[in-house]
């Protein structure tokens, strides 16, 4: 079993790579999206910005792999990139056809590439030809675009175009994130297809994982939302996974406290980042996940939603931490 970290475009990035891979359970992750837009060939700090990890062998400090995502319509200038990627370090490329976000399927990208497998099968084939064998070229689709209708055709495309293996976010564009995620689609694309196939959508807790491995029938997932609402959640899965050979199950939940202390070193790393106006965005955000599986994240989360001084989220911060 493998488990993914899922690339969530203005929440994923480098720091949170390094803060949950930290704490285990993950195998692989997929960075933010590098938009490619026209005939572009973008230079190198383009990559090293979404991908920092460029500079160490493609490693998050904790040593888990890092995939470089790319994101566009043009085959040629996909192929390009990703050969300049690979030139600048990346150890695999993936391409995205699953973003459901207006701005990138107007742009034609995302997943509004799904009505169109022959454009999917042409911008993998031309990828997986550009760039050297040894380089693993895998991709992520949705259902569809309006509807669920097509996918077997846009699995079938990425396999006979070449990919080493394809991820399913379980629904179509037009389902967006709301419940259910179809998993029993994902299995059909599985007994379908020869590649490895990852199930991805709506695991927030080890019962969901079960439930998703049953209906899916694979061995490999991807976590987004699940994970930020619970950072061990991937331990967790793992543990699950390995007491189904001894028996003897071991799921234990990071405590409130220790998620607290993990929350104010990512703000503290991340303070100078952004302009003052900003600042405790990203705490805010992650807090809006975490009071999914955590009561005191909500109190939390209240206490601190109109800051914006330094000082105020600082002495919040203190109070939850001496608490």
């Amino acid at each position: 079993m493998r488990l993914f970290l899922a690339p969530m475009e203005g929440v994923v990035d480098h720091h949170v790579r390094d803060i949950l891979t930290a704490i285990g359970g993950i195998d692989v992750c997929v960075t933010e999206f590098v938009r490619v837009s026209g005939a572009q060939t973008l230079p190198e700090r383009v990559f090293h910005k979404l991908c920092p990890e460029l500079a160490a062998g493609c490693l998050t400090p904790s040593g888990t792999p890092v995939r470089l995502q790319l994101l566009g319509g043009n085959p040629e200038a996909l192929a390009n990139n990703a050969v300049k990627a690979v030139q600048t370090g990346a150890t695999a490329i993936d391409l995205n056809f699953g973003c459901p976000a207006k701005t990138v399927n107007n742009s034609d990208g995302g997943a509004s590439l799904l009505r169109e497998p022959d454009r999917v099968y042409a911008i993998v084939h031309a990828v997986r030809s550009a760039v050297p064998e040894q380089i693993p070229v895998s991709a992520k689709i949705r259902l569809g675009f309006e509807d669920r209708s097509a996918y077997l055709d846009n699995a079938r495309a990425i396999c006979d175009a070449g990919a080493n293996e394809l991820t399913v976010h379980a629904r179509s564009k037009a389902d967006g994130y709301k419940p259910p995620a179809y998993w029993d689609y994902v299995g059909r694309i599985k007994d379908e297809i020869s590649i490895p196939v990852i199930a991805n959508g709506e695991i927030w807790s080890v019962e969901d994982w079960r439930r998703c491995r049953e209906q899916s029938g694979c061995e490999d997932f991807m976590l987004g939302r699940g994970l930020l609402a619970r950072p061990d959640l991937a331990l967790a899965i793992r543990n699950e996974h390995l007491s189904l050979d001894s028996g003897c199950s071991d799921d234990q939940t990071m405590s409130w406290p220790q998620v607290a202390n993990m929350l104010f070193a990512y703000y503290q790393i991340t303070k100078d980042l952004y302009p003052h106006k900003f600042l405790g965005n990203r705490i805010k955000q992650w807090l809006s996940y975490m009071r999914l599986q955590y009561p005191a994240a909500d109190d939390f989360f209240h206490s601190i939603k109109r800051l914006r001084l330094a000082e105020d989220i600082e002495a919040a911060f203190k109070r939850q931490l001496e608490g």
